[in-house]
């Protein structure tokens, strides 16, 4: 457990705070009373993150932890770890402190909730109980649903109906996390399925792989890969890892100096051409313009 204290401030970090009088009107709208967002962020490979409330938060906390690790106590329990893929809730009004590993520092999306039926869904689906582990087309809607209604609140800060969109889809994302972290059996195989996967192409994401070896690892047959990854990513294998490429080659762009040949290359793709025409096809820029487009 690491107490270096960097309460927040890192690189490519989003972060937006919900002013108090805009609070107070959420608090007594109709449409928002019970369940409003009041701070949300992303704050990758925060190293020395460490925050401590000895009183608690009126916010009821959720934190996803995307890659490395960190640990959270909650009064005077033990320090547990929170790890790749899995995500914690700090329910209001509990004292508490957490903080990221020395070693390999957590990126978490993280969001504050306030309203009574925060407490309602946090017991109904049992997420004060300890980590919970998502699965991959989870993960894929917990990202998606953050983005969006980061930038809406980014954008239009004081827009009640755009705080009764976001509260309204952060209560789907809830019940959604709820119904899929507690399936049955045939949908936990099915996710342990995609993991092995998906593991796979991360660990050769500098490799060019087909979907026959792919499916002779997982011990499925190629029509019935295809079907689950159609099923939960809305894309092929294949696809899906050329996107996982991408995705690692915007991180190299905006976090390193690399030249653009060099970080095709990285990802195993030799050619720089086709490696812009794919990056621009799956981004929507270039990669020389993404690189200079601020970000944060």
């Amino acid at each position: 457990m690491d107490m270096a204290g960097k309460p927040e401030g890192f690189e490519e970090e989003k972060l937006f705070i919900l002013p108090d009088y805009m609070q107070t009107e959420l608090s007594r709208s109709e449409l928002t009373r019970d369940l409003f967002v009041s701070d949300i962020g992303f704050f990758p490979h925060a190293r020395h993150h460490y925050r401590e409330r000895p009183e608690g938060s009126n916010s009821h906390i959720f934190i996803f932890c995307s890659e490395g690790e960190g640990w959270i106590q909650l009064g005077q329990q033990p320090a547990i770890t929170l790890t790749q893929n899995h995500l914690a809730v700090i329910p209001a009004h509990t004292p508490h402190r957490y903080g990221a590993s020395t070693h390999t520092p957590w990126s978490i999306y993280w969001f504050h909730l306030q309203g009574d039926h925060t407490a309602a869904f946090i017991k109904m689906y049992g997420m004060d109980t300890g980590p919970l582990h998502l699965p991959i087309g989870t993960i894929t809607e917990y990202k998606d649903v953050f983005d969006k209604c980061y930038y809406l609140l980014s954008d239009k800060t004081y827009s009640l109906p755009i705080h009764t969109h976001v509260s309204q889809s952060i209560r789907q994302l809830i019940s959604s996390i709820g119904i899929r972290v507690g399936g049955t059996a045939k949908v936990k195989k099915r996710e342990y399925y995609l993991e092995v996967a998906i593991q796979y192409m991360n660990d050769r994401i500098e490799e060019a792989i087909k979907l026959p070896e792919l499916a002779k690892h997982t011990g499925l047959s190629r029509q019935h890969l295809i079907l689950l990854f159609n099923e939960e990513t809305g894309f092929p294998p294949i696809e899906y890892f050329l996107r996982m490429k991408i995705q690692k080659a915007a991180q190299l762009l905006s976090l390193t100096p690399l030249s653009i040949k060099e970080v095709g290359a990285s990802i195993g793709i030799t050619d720089p051409y086709y490696f812009s025409r794919l990056f621009k096809k799956m981004m929507g820029s270039a990669p020389s313009t993404f690189r200079n487009v601020p970000k944060g």
